[in-house]
């Protein structure tokens, strides 16, 4: 049944002209006062930054000084004459393809343990997941102890079993493999996702396989894969973003500098430095467009890639 002020905004639809009525208005009022903190908070806090950082990526901007219009000089010096840009995106991309693959298998891996029917299994999830909830500064000076290369732990127990000790972060040669071991230490998060998703596998499929003979091993390729599909693929988006991302860490274990000899400059902690360090803020934002282009890049190639070998239950 409508009211008198519903039929008045039906007759002035039909005369294209929209009128509200006085109730109408008054929830429309409602609703934007109540929503007003989180427009007024996305609008300060999030818009007004983005826009204001793709102009001065335009800009000779220092911070400590008005900025100055340069066109695309920031892009032009960045792609043809500083040599650490390279230097960090391929730090980054060496990074990313050493992180992912082991992410994927050690997460799927774990999670697959955890699911098992065993007594005391909370207590092997909780220990799993305990390193995500550690700070990462806290977490990064313990792994800065642990590797040190002379006095740290790890090469202490490879002293002990006779082996070579390692460089660690101070040779470049282990410097990333270092980070990536670091990193894979706080997959807590993505063993918990992996767990929620191998919880949801369906009993009767696993059954139906094992009655037409398929042993264990078919059982997780044909079975467990394709129904994890897709919180792998949710996993692969997230970690390759977090990948291209990544910044406390390296920055607490090497202060800041990228070393030894630029082999753990990631490209977040060059886009710090020249904004931070060297107030070099028209760059830095530059530097922070072509990373979200980048990013932007990736994941749509992986959203593109996905109807080939991602399979949601509902047949889409």
């Amino acid at each position: 049944m409508t009211t008198l002020g519903d039929r008045a905004v039906l007759g002035g639809k039909r005369m294209g002209i929209v009128r509200l009525s006085p109730r109408v208005r008054r929830k429309l009022r409602n609703g934007l006062l109540f929503t007003s903190p989180w427009l007024l908070g996305t609008l300060i806090f999030t818009i007004y930054p983005i826009v204001a950082s793709l102009y001065y990526s335009f800009t000779d901007y220092s911070v400590l000084a008005s900025g100055r219009w340069v066109g695309l000089l920031n892009y032009r010096v960045m792609f043809l004459r500083d040599e650490r840009f390279y230097t960090a995106l391929k730090n980054t991309l060496v990074y990313a393809c050493l992180l992912v693959p082991m992410s994927l298998t050690l997460g799927i891996s774990i999670a697959a343990l955890l699911n098992l029917k065993l007594r005391g299994m909370g207590i092997y999830r909780a220990a799993i997941y305990l390193p995500t909830v550690i700070p990462a500064v806290a977490a990064s000076i313990v792994w800065l102890w642990l590797l040190d290369p002379q006095y740290g732990v790890a090469n202490d127990i490879l002293r002990r079993l006779g082996a070579p000790t390692i460089g660690w972060l101070s040779d470049p040669k282990w410097a990333k493999p270092s980070l990536v071991l670091i990193s894979t230490w706080g997959l807590g998060t993505t063993v918990i996702i992996y767990l929620a998703g191998l919880q949801d596998v369906p009993v009767s499929l696993y059954e139906a396989a094992e009655l037409d003979g398929a042993g264990v091993l078919r059982r997780f390729r044909h079975v467990t894969l394709p129904m994890l599909s897709p919180t792998i693929f949710f996993n692969l988006v997230m970690t390759l973003i977090g990948a291209f991302g990544y910044f406390t860490t390296v920055f607490v274990l090497t202060r800041g500098q990228g070393g030894p000899v630029d082999s753990t400059l990631v490209y977040s902690l060059l886009l710090y430095n020249n904004a931070f360090v060297y107030y070099k803020m028209g760059y830095a934002s530059a530097m922070a467009w072509i990373l979200f282009i980048m990013v932007s890049l990736v994941t749509y190639l992986v959203f593109r890639s996905s109807g080939r070998w991602v399979y949601y239950g509902g047949g889409g």
